[in-house]
């Protein structure tokens, strides 16, 4: 299993990243994991828009999702016809979001996308084994533990501190997990983590590797990625479009080297 980090960017596209959006690769299934604000362009640096396998949204928010819109017109439209559908996993009411936010169209997100609404539980999806937990956040949201020979990959999505995310990411080869705060007061509940408990919820769940991701223009990098080190003593980054982790032959996993095509 390989995961490509396409776009890292917290809330809202930042200078040097669209927002969330990761690619997870295995025997030859491609799985885009969220698709938020400017990914869509990004993600054709790694794989075909033809050869995404599946779909998985992890809430509905738009800097997770809103790119799924420009999506349904390359398999709507595109000039070799009709593209077939590919399935899409998301929360309660995804279909209808997403063709609210679209609008009125000859075809739509239902021509386009066969959207599955998710549930608490272990799916099979193409040779992927995941596993989802519900988050801390205001709208209905899931993390995941995504497994394929023996390498797990845990991820949160957006979150506020809760038991479940260390529960999804016991033992994990990988956690790449929220980080859109630094420590100060005041901070509102079960929206975000902090870079510091982002460390603490790898501490806790032992997990083999921390990637700090949906960060925010706005906070200083370096100081997230010290906060975190303060909480964490394991291999430790701050994700980069590019980035692949797990298994990638010659790139040692968490290392930010780029990805090509």
């Amino acid at each position: 299993m390989q995961v490509t980090i396409v776009g890292w960017a917290g809330s809202f596209p930042g200078p040097d990243s669209p927002a969330s959006c990761y690619l997870v690769e295995a025997d030859g299934f491609r799985m885009v994991l969220d698709l938020g604000n400017g990914a869509l362009g990004a993600l054709q640096q790694f794989t075909g828009l033809a050869d995404v396998d599946a779909i998985c949204i992890s809430h509905l928010h738009a800097d997770h999702c809103i790119d799924m819109l420009g999506f349904s017109v390359f398999q709507n439209y595109h000039p070799a016809g009709q593209q077939p559908r590919i399935p899409v996993y998301g929360p309660a009411g995804t279909a209808d979001r997403l063709q609210q936010a679209l609008g009125t169209h000859s075809m739509g997100i239902a021509q386009a996308f066969d959207v599955r609404t998710l549930t608490l539980g272990t799916i099979e999806i193409g040779p992927l084994t995941i596993t989802t937990g519900r988050m801390q956040h205001p709208v209905e949201t899931f993390g995941f533990r995504i497994e394929h020979g023996g390498q797990v990959l845990a991820y949160s999505a957006d979150t506020g501190p809760c038991d479940e995310l260390i529960a999804l990411a016991r033992g994990a080869d990988v956690l790449l997990a929220e980080a859109s705060y630094l420590d100060e007061p005041d901070l509102p509940p079960d929206l975000h983590l902090t870079a510091r408990e982002a460390a603490e919820h790898a501490t806790a769940a032992g997990a083999g590797e921390l990637v700090l991701t949906h960060l925010v223009a706005w906070n200083n990098p370096a100081a997230s990625r010290e906060q975190a080190a303060a909480a964490y003593d394991g291999p430790l980054s701050l994700a980069t479009s590019g980035q692949r982790l797990l298994g990638n032959p010659g790139v040692g996993p968490g290392d930010g080297q780029p990805g090509g095509t």
